[in-house]
């Protein structure tokens, strides 16, 4: 194969080219990154830091306390919950008698007072149906995240509807009276649903919502 000897003037010429090319993409690539730069002095721009829905805030927040659905400090419980693991005796005092029909009490009866009292929403959340029954009276059910549910019956006011979207803590209603309680005075029975099952609340009160299972 026969050689091919370069002059020095095409070597230099060469090299100058090549130092040329390597000087000129250096000053693009300065260039470019001082395009990118936010300029100090314009105050007209704005930049965005995050990604949007970074601060979106769930229904319940993982810290959110379980309230009493109430704030009168006189109001009391006028009927437990039937626990099954519970005694005999206080089985019993949970046991509603209806018309000779002797019924579980899933929730817990609130009142002991002489007036109506506030009933407030224990978590916030979606009012998710309001109705009236023939033995409760007006029941306000709110979905407070997709394992807690909390049902509100025996009002006589209710100040919320279908739909709303509630704060731990608003007013949803008055207290009043149950056709399955006329005993009990002016009350309410307050329930609470965790992944579809019946508690005692009186067992969650002051419990974080991260601590449920």
């Amino acid at each position: 194969m026969k050689k091919i000897r370069l002059k020095k003037g095409a070597i230099y010429g060469v090299s100058a080219f090549v130092i040329a090319l390597l000087v000129g993409a250096l000053y693009f690539v300065d260039y470019s990154n001082s395009k990118l730069q936010p300029k100090e002095d314009n105050d007209d721009m704005q930049y965005v830091t995050r990604l949007f829905g970074e601060e979106d805030i769930p229904v319940v927040a993982s810290e959110d306390i379980i309230m009493r659905p109430y704030t009168d400090a006189n109001v009391k419980i006028v009927k437990n919950f039937y626990n099954y693991k519970g005694d005999e005796k206080s089985q019993e005092e949970s046991i509603i008698n209806y018309e000779e029909t002797y019924i579980q009490n899933s929730g817990v009866a609130y009142g002991g007072i002489d007036s109506d009292f506030d009933v407030t929403a224990s978590l916030s959340g979606t009012v998710t149906s309001i109705k009236e029954d023939k033995l409760l009276g007006n029941i306000v059910e709110i979905k407070n995240s997709d394992k807690i549910i909390t049902i509100y019956q025996g009002l006589r006011v209710v100040n919320v509807k279908q739909d709303d979207k509630v704060n731990q803590g608003d007013i949803i209603g008055k207290s009043g009276e149950t056709n399955i309680n006329k005993d009990l005075g002016s009350h309410m029975i307050f329930e609470l649903k965790i992944n579809d099952q019946f508690v005692d609340p009186e067992e969650y009160y002051d419990k974080k919502t991260n601590e449920l299972e």
